[in-house]
């Protein structure tokens, strides 16, 4: 009976879940080898993809502008995301800035995005030179992206994490204050997310990566796409068609 109650409990959850929610988004970076099918992707309800764009240290994720136009091409929305280090915040933002740009400039007709929505990886950094962002860098940057595209970015990491940096007696009222006018987007492969101040609730929730998924019930969460075995995917807080007018309000068209 107990069993029972806990598992009736778990698909409760999942269905108040996916009444308000669609799992529709699907993120990638140059760990991802294989050439992505975007085309079947979208047959099989995925709307938008977000892509590594730039790490430490200033470097150019190099399969992100083809990607971008196979994307484009399969009729899907565009994303990028920098992945952020603790050296020269507003360095990091133009040189992110700058590649958005040239990776659309390049592209040819018809494969173009018309907006792209733009994330601060703050996550804790594992994988490159220098450290973890601090707050008040995340602070710079964000404003920075604000400044020269009139937007605000994307704030994504995991759930523990975010919740540390904003709770710690280093973190400004101000300072989460500003980050609070970004969008979330946080991972956990365990639970649902829950709210985390400044933001409340979530934007998106990451919950598979890496082949990682303990959120039940399981058929529900899958954790492959199209040609993508362990693929990293998204459930974002809205209908599918909820996404389109997510990202014509929050994206960006560089050079217009």
């Amino acid at each position: 009976m107990k069993f029972s109650a806990i598992r009736v409990g778990l698909v409760l959850q999942a269905l108040q879940v996916y009444a308000l929610a669609s799992n529709s988004v699907v993120n990638l970076s140059h760990y991802d080898l294989m050439r992505p099918d975007f085309a079947a992707m979208r047959q099989e309800g995925i709307v938008a993809a977000i892509h590594e764009t730039t790490y430490p240290p200033f470097t150019r994720d190099e399969r992100y502008a083809q990607r971008q136009q196979d994307a484009v091409r399969a009729g899907l929305l565009w994303g990028a995301y920098h992945y952020a280090n603790d050296r020269d915040p507003i360095g990091q933002a133009e040189y992110f800035l700058r590649t958005v740009e040239h990776a659309r400039a390049i592209a040819p007709p018809g494969a173009k995005p018309s907006q792209v929505l733009l994330v601060l990886d703050f996550e804790k950094n594992k994988h490159y030179p220098g450290r973890t962002m601090r707050v008040d860098q995340a602070v710079a940057f964000v404003e920075r992206i604000r400044e020269r595209t009139g937007k605000y970015p994307g704030i994504y990491g995991g759930e523990n994490h975010l919740r540390a940096l904003m709770n710690a007696p280093t973190a400004t009222s101000a300072q989460r204050a500003i980050l609070g006018r970004c969008w979330l987007w946080v991972a956990n492969y365990h639970v649902e997310p829950a709210a985390i101040n400044p933001w409340g609730r979530w934007t998106m929730w990451q919950y598979t990566g890496d082949g990682v998924c303990d959120v039940r019930p399981r058929a529900d969460y899958p954790k492959s796409i199209a040609n993508i075995r362990n693929a990293e995917r998204n459930i974002f807080r809205g209908s599918a068609e909820s996404v389109r007018a997510f990202w014509q309000e929050h994206g960006w068209s560089p050079g217009e």
